[in-house]
């Protein structure tokens, strides 16, 4: 029954099922991609701060660069660019925090457009299903069968229950990638304030004319 269901589908049902299988690819790829880059920023910036107040700046980038994710790399940069006034340490953090928020949210647009094309396709095929059984009836009057017009429902409502099944999911997926994205942001955003915090208050320690030229 169901492997006749897949053939009386059509090519818009295959392409349905694909589009499926693309948006759960797409979103184990992210989800296991954002389950890797989520830390626990309070203590990679304990570990940070312990190295930079023992005056090893060097080891608190390579603590950075062993710990994956935007947190880190956002620490990082910030590190690498102590020396700078603090306003555009600020810029310059709100600059890479815009390219990790770019990378977090790469292929999650298929995800969104698969959502919204997903239905519509299945639309598509139950009205070009019915057109076709409508025209073998007109063809076929007045000996036209219930069961003859019956069965040609079946392919119709199989693209938009197909189109719906793959919709829902896909929808679901994106909200909760976007739900992970937000969390990531906001450890993002929050070690951001406290690194730039600590390197402001040692900033008297540097050398005043470093200061003076914003080294």
């Amino acid at each position: 029954m169901t492997y006749s269901l897949l053939i009386d589908g059509g090519p818009l049902l295959w392409l349905i099922l694909g589009l499926g299988a693309v948006a759960l690819l797409v979103f184990l790829e992210r989800s296991l991609h954002l389950h890797r880059s989520r830390i626990n920023e309070t203590d990679l910036l304990s570990g940070i701060i312990t190295n930079l107040r023992h005056g090893n700046p060097t080891e608190a980038i390579l603590m950075c660069e062993d710990t994956p994710g935007p947190v880190a790399h956002i620490v990082a940069e910030a590190i690498r660019q102590r020396n700078v006034p603090r306003a555009d340490l600020v810029s310059i953090l709100h600059t890479e925090g815009l390219a990790e928020i770019s990378r977090m949210e790469r292929r999650l647009s298929v995800l969104a457009l698969i959502a919204q094309v997903a239905p519509i396709l299945g639309l598509l095929g139950t009205v070009l299903a019915l057109l076709k059984t409508v025209l073998q009836a007109e063809a076929n009057a007045p000996f036209v069968q219930s069961a003859d017009f019956l069965h040609g429902l079946v392919p119709a409502l199989t693209t938009t229950a197909a189109g719906l099944l793959v919709a829902l999911p896909a929808f679901a997926g994106f909200n909760a990638l976007v739900v992970k994205i937000d969390r990531l942001v906001l450890d993002m955003e929050h070690a951001a304030a406290e690194i730039v915090q600590f390197l402001d208050a040692n900033r008297s320690q540097a050398d005043p004319r470093q200061r003076k030229l914003g080294l």
